[in-house]
């Protein structure tokens, strides 16, 4: 059900597998998706130099690879039928969870364009001690088929990077604090456990859509995906199962629009 609506967004209250179906067919330009990676074991991590408990919520909650799996062909078969034809999906992952995407993107029929991989400058250090610190995710670019005439803001991406070629390998700190982004905090009205940067999103919209396309995120979380959309005068759909991250969302969503009526 829409949970809040303006001319700029539409937040959407429920379950992804559900909500997706109750969209119209080829209405959107594209998709960022940061699906469960499915982590929630029991085990520890390091947070704030802290060692912390890794459970995040029951929807993280580890599951076995037969029903991961189903779980991901399901939602990007969705994700397909209402795609543009020339519309593009990005998502992001560890090896948690990334291999059966990539499976699960070529079982329905997407051709994949891009494998990014986002450094993080700031990882959590190791604690095991007994391999190599975790400091990446892949982010996986595809189109609807061989066919599809894609976008990509070539130029733009060119320029942003000092003039060059962009390369497919991106170096930015899991929390960045820059003059594009409306707080000099992006965690000012709370946070979402696996929040992104809004330099990571701000770069994937620009390199992939134009003024008024319509970009969806079926695992909204914080809403950093809407931040960058709304930011860049973008239309978005963000689904979220659970109100206190829609709320946060539409707070973050509000000092946007303050922010460009100063």
């Amino acid at each position: 059900m829409i949970y809040n609506k303006t001319k700029d967004y539409k937040l959407i209250h429920g379950d992804s597998l559900k909500e997706l179906s109750k969209i119209k067919t080829k209405t959107i330009d594209m998709i960022f998706a940061d699906p469960p990676y499915f982590l929630s074991d029991n085990g520890i991590t390091c947070n704030s130099g802290k060692m912390v408990s890794v459970n995040k919520a029951e929807w993280d909650r580890k599951i076995n690879l037969k029903s991961k799996h189903q779980f991901n062909r399901n939602w990007i078969k969705k994700c397909k039928r209402i795609l543009k034809d020339n519309g593009t999906i990005f998502i992001s992952g560890t090896y948690h969870n990334i291999y059966s995407i990539g499976m699960a993107l070529e079982e329905n029929g997407f051709i994949i364009i891009n494998n990014i991989v986002w450094k993080k400058t700031n990882p959590p250090p190791n604690l095991a001690c007994r391999y190599f610190t975790h400091s990446t995710e892949t982010i996986l670019w595809a189109k609807k088929d061989k066919k599809a005439k894609h976008t990509f803001n070539y130029h733009a991406m060119k320029e942003m990077n000092d003039n060059k070629q962009m390369k497919d390998f991106w170096s930015i700190p899991n929390e960045v604090y820059t003059s594009a982004c409306i707080n000099k905090k992006e965690k000012t009205h709370g946070s979402f456990p696996t929040q992104k940067p809004f330099a990571l999103l701000e770069r994937l919209i620009l390199a992939s859509t134009n003024i008024n396309d319509t970009i969806l995120d079926p695992f909204n979380g914080s809403g950093t995906s809407g931040v960058a959309a709304i930011k860049h005068n973008r239309y978005y759909i963000g689904i979220e199962k659970e109100k206190e991250y829609l709320n946060l969302s539409i707070k973050r969503f509000e000092d946007i629009k303050q922010h460009e009526k100063k």
